[in-house]
């Protein structure tokens, strides 16, 4: 039997730490060395094992544990038969290869379980794999089920079931198959020390294939293997952002001089996007940007010196829902501000091909959670805005519930009396080959 690939055996070392550690994939996958050693192919290859396994992490235990007899699974085991599992169902691989690749797996965790791994994985091959076409036939033909949707994609049967519900059948279906493709990759140009034109000149040099995006500044890279080693994301000449947070960022920024409030500046993406945009207008933009993890705020100060921007940009530390106090929130956070931008904690459905463990870590009570959080901080920031001034509310989800239905419950609300929409609300829904979720909505105060 032949040995388990490099490439397996890296991807198979990335998943047991995103298990132990309870981190995010891509996360790790930056930081592996063993990945970072493979050729380009072989890396893409392990890349896609290890998004594409958290992703349809559930859907894989179930096809597992249903054809266990008795105990539990060791979890370095457990871990290798998920992946295995996902590579006969969802890559091109030759079945004998993907099981006897996972029994090698299986074996190098534990050697008493090769005969396990191959009995389960067989059968998995035998019984789900032409299930599984048979799914997708279904699929193409129009038959729409989220029962089916998720075995196409291997997200919840429950999530794509209120994506169905809230946008229709077209939009999950969307969704479902952009599960199967990676992420186009865009970046923008930070203009603050490059132009659009030199960094376009400096992402072809490394490699990276850039092609001009619709918005100014913004491209799609073709051959993104290289980026963030190539040192152009870190040394702030460009910023890593879908085109949809940059469509968000366009229409939220100020086309004349402005004080902004950031709610949610996380590691102030967002930040260079929307200062950039107000210079492109030849707008100057006095930006504040609160987050309540003290380490983003670090991430972004640091940021914001690199990018050119730590003259008009003070990060900090504050809990949003206390914005409509004064004694409970720093200095920099109070007053009024002509833009108060509210990029809210979400569930990030959206951007599920970047973000693989959403997908089921997500819950309907997780849900209703984040909608009463998004509330309480849509109210408390607009206490902050100016008369005539507006407030902004985004988020990387494609639910209702977060979405319009949060801004609808705030303009019913006495906080929200004095606002209006201020134009029509912004969703985007992810597509193959096509940009990522986001929304937005601009109210202005009267």
């Amino acid at each position: 039997m032949a040995r388990a690939t490099r490439a397996r055996k890296a991807a198979l070392a990335v998943l047991g730490e995103v298990r132990r550690r309870n981190a995010r994939a891509r996360d790790l996958l930056r930081g592996s060395d063993a990945l970072m050693r493979l050729d380009e192919r072989d890396r893409a290859f392990g890349t896609r094992l290890v998004l594409g396994t958290t992703a349809a992490l559930g859907l894989l235990d179930s096809l597992v544990d249903a054809r266990l007899r008795r105990g539990k699974l060791e979890p370095k085991v457990r871990d290798a038969l998920r992946m295995a599992t996902y590579e006969l169902l969802f890559l091109s691989t030759p079945a004998s290869i993907a099981v006897s690749q996972g029994v090698e797996l299986a074996r190098l965790a534990s050697p008493r379980s090769a005969g396990l791994a191959n009995a389960v994985l067989r059968r998995i091959s035998l019984e789900e794999v032409p299930h599984r076409q048979e799914v997708l036939g279904r699929v193409e033909r129009g038959g729409l089920q989220p029962d089916d949707l998720s075995l196409a994609s291997g997200y919840p049967s429950w999530l794509l079931s209120r994506i169905q519900r809230d946008r229709g059948a077209e939009v999950a279906l969307d969704l479902a198959m952009a599960a199967l493709d990676p992420a186009p990759v865009y970046v923008a140009a930070n203009e603050a020390t490059v132009s659009a034109g030199e960094a376009r000149d400096l992402l072809e040099k490394a490699g990276l294939c850039p092609q001009r995006a619709e918005e100014s500044g913004a491209f799609v890279l073709r051959n993104p293997a290289g980026l963030f080693s190539c040192g152009l994301v870190q040394d702030a000449f460009v910023v890593v952002a879908d085109l949809s947070a940059q469509r968000v960022a366009r229409l939220v920024a100020p086309s004349v001089d402005a004080r902004v409030l950031e709610v949610g500046q996380g590691r102030a993406t967002k930040t260079v996007l929307l200062c950039n945009t107000a210079s492109r207008a030849g707008a100057r933009v006095s930006v504040v940007g609160v987050d309540i993890e003290g380490f983003k705020v670090e991430v972004a100060r640091e940021r914001m010196l690199r990018a050119g921007l730590a003259e008009r940009v003070r990060c900090v530390q504050c809990n949003a829902r206390l914005l409509d106090t004064t004694e409970r929130i720093p200095e920099e956070a109070r007053g009024e501000f002509d833009l108060v931008f509210v990029d809210a904690p979400c569930s990030g459905t959206g951007t599920l091909r970047r973000h693989p463990e959403i997908s089921w870590s997500l819950t309907e009570d997780g849900l209703d959670e984040l909608v009463c959080l998004q509330r309480s901080i849509l109210k408390a920031s607009a206490a902050r805005v100016a008369k005539g001034g507006v407030l902004a509310y985004a988020t990387c989800s494609v639910l209702a519930a977060e979405n319009e239905e949060v801004v609808r419950s705030f303009l019913r609300s006495e906080e929200g009396s004095a606002f209006r929409l201020l134009s029509n609300m912004f969703q985007s829904f992810p597509r193959r080959g096509e940009p990522d979720g986001h929304f937005c909505a601009r109210l202005i105060r009267s």
